[in-house]
């Protein structure tokens, strides 16, 4: 059986770094990457631009269901998205990304720095070399992302919120540097994809 993400202890402003880092690491997700049913067939599921998961058009309101349906997502290596069990893949419509950084605390400077996320299904994820930021390769228009799971570069990814995403171009000005960069977990991500 597979459990949605627990609910955090308390609010994400108010997560100690230890604390951030305690839950990441008792964190379990089902090995999807690793089922492979022969049935398959369409969900009838879609996660819209906004993050917001529908069913055969009707919205779905309860989040522990969004957070549940989230555990057993999976791009594939043509790019669409599943959802996947022991039993069988069903195809899902993502509009975006699967996922919304919706949260971001920073702890430390420059090269030491880490940036923590929240996403909207509660989940925390850390930027680094595991879990890198990309922000596209135009500077007139920010694509900004968070790799979430799955392989770098084909899997699961959460769109950064605008709001977080300046927060995160000051701290990268703020630093200097050229091109501007930001460093989160001992790895460099520039404000421009190359």
């Amino acid at each position: 059986m597979v459990s949605p993400a627990p609910s955090l202890p308390k609010s994400f402003a108010q997560l100690s770094p230890a604390e951030a880092a305690e839950l990441l690491a008792a964190r379990k997700l089902p090995p999807v990457e690793s089922w492979h049913p022969t049935r398959t067939g369409d969900s009838a599921m879609e996660i819209r631009a906004d993050g917001s998961w529908y069913h055969e058009g009707g919205r779905i309101n309860r989040p522990a269901m969004v957070k549940l349906f989230s555990t057993i997502l999976r791009r594939e290596p043509d790019g669409g998205h599943v959802l996947v069990t022991p039993a069988e893949k069903l195809a899902i419509a993502v509009e975006d990304t699967a996922f919304r950084a919706v949260e971001m605390k920073s702890e430390g400077g420059g090269a030491a720095r880490t940036l923590l996320f929240r996403l909207d299904t509660d989940d925390l994820v850390m930027a680094g070399a595991d879990h890198p930021l990309s922000f596209g390769r135009d500077p007139d228009r920010p694509d900004p992302r968070l790799h979430v799971r799955g392989a770098i570069g084909n899997g699961l990814e959460a769109r950064i919120d605008r709001a977080l995403y300046y927060e995160i171009v000051e701290m990268a000005l703020a630093q200097g540097g050229d091109p501007p960069a930001i460093w989160s977990n001992g790895a460099c991500f520039p404000l421009v994809d190359h």
